[in-house]
């Protein structure tokens, strides 16, 4: 009985994964077009083929489920893992110079707008007209924000900071660079190949926060 009882347990949690995971794609698909103000619970319950009841009991709300949406797309999985504790920040602080450290950071900043732009840019339009949506994008810019202090921290480290820069003043420049409106305007407008967007902020972050090279 004990066996089957786990077995009954791993189907129903994997059951709610999916179920979870459904409803997440409708929404993001919904959120987008025709926008998240447009959206009631009860068409992405529909999209995601399941009842309304389902949906409130595992988001509980409209802003949480778009709040959700946002913290999975933009890590690119649903795993608790902080982001100091992310695999490319190990491999980043692994990595002796600036440069290196910026150009492996370009590659993770690549893949993450290629996967968030629709999700992100739909947010902040939203954002102007929705309270809800403006609180949500607030608590990204600021986890943005901080993320990229941590990231000019790292930096500081390696000496190769101008001197006009503190860990505050290379932190703002990180947190306008990795803006996905860069993307979406440079990949997603104009046509640039990913590996071209890479190499333009690894140069341009390098030309605003390095000394030069001797």
């Amino acid at each position: 009985m004990a066996v089957k009882r786990r077995y009954e347990s791993v189907h129903r949690q994997e059951q709610a994964r999916q179920t979870r995971q459904a409803i997440l794609r409708a929404a993001e698909a919904l959120f987008v077009d025709p926008g998240y103000a447009a959206t009631p619970l009860t068409a992405i319950a529909a999209r995601a083929g399941v009842a309304i009841q389902t949906v409130y009991k595992t988001f509980g709300s409209k802003q949480a489920l778009l709040s959700e949406l946002v913290d999975v797309t933009v890590a690119g999985d649903d795993e608790p893992v902080a982001l100091p504790d992310r695999q490319f920040v190990a491999e980043i602080r692994a990595l002796t110079g600036a440069r290196a450290r910026l150009a492996r950071y370009a590659q993770h900043l690549t893949e993450t707008h290629a996967r968030q732009a629709q999700v992100m840019l739909a947010l902040a339009a939203a954002a102007t007209a929705d309270s809800e949506a403006a609180a949500i994008w607030r608590k990204n810019l600021e986890d943005r924000r901080n993320g990229m202090a941590m990231f000019a921290a790292d930096l500081a480290t390696t000496g190769e900071l101008r001197p006009e820069h503190t860990v505050d003043t290379a932190a703002d420049v990180l947190w306008l660079a990795m803006d996905v409106r860069n993307y979406d305007w440079l990949v997603r407008q104009r046509g640039w190949p990913p590996v071209r967007f890479q190499r333009w902020y690894v140069d341009t972050v390098a030309a605003a926060l390095l000394v030069a090279s001797p």
